[in-house]
């Protein structure tokens, strides 16, 4: 597998699809290598049991639907991961209606559909337009500022 997700994201909407993706990538693609995944969704028992597994390296419990939540989830992974793009599930995201859509091409620049085919798993850019706010992991924007910090912890 010539791709690399090496500090990728992972949209986790289906987690069989999620659990089958992570094992094949990194029991197969790459043995012996631990996994860099980070995986974003709702079903945060299915996501402890992968990160359990050793197949994530971090999880995020995230309500795609909700901006709000969204937006936690890109400050959180601004502060605490270098995330170098995002991976959707081929039919979860061609399902997406166009506010979905919205959200997940605010994640972050570089996004790609997954596809499993008879050789593994095929990576296909995303060419909808990206957008840069409040809900992308790769700005400045979801940084929380460190003035906004003191002023929390004064608060306290």
């Amino acid at each position: 597998m010539s791709f690399e997700v090496t500090n990728y994201l992972l949209i986790d909407i289906d987690n069989e699809f999620s659990r089958t993706f992570a094992e094949y990538y990194f029991k197969h693609a790459t043995p012996n290598t631990p996994s860099t995944l980070i995986v974003a969704g709702s079903n945060t028992r299915k996501l402890v049991k992968m990160m359990f597994d050793e197949l994530i390296k971090d999880y995020c419990y995230c309500d795609l639907e909700n901006e709000i939540s969204v937006s936690e989830l890109a400050t959180y992974l601004h502060e605490h991961h270098d995330i170098q793009g995002v991976l959707f599930n081929n039919t979860d995201y061609l399902l997406a209606d166009e506010k979905q859509r919205f959200i997940y091409n605010s994640l972050h620049e570089k996004r790609y559909v997954v596809s499993a085919d008879d050789s593994g798993y095929t990576f296909d850019r995303i060419t909808d337009e990206g957008f840069k706010n409040h809900l992308s992991c790769d700005t400045d924007i979801a940084e929380t500022p460190k003035d906004l910090v003191a002023l929390a912890k004064t608060l306290k």
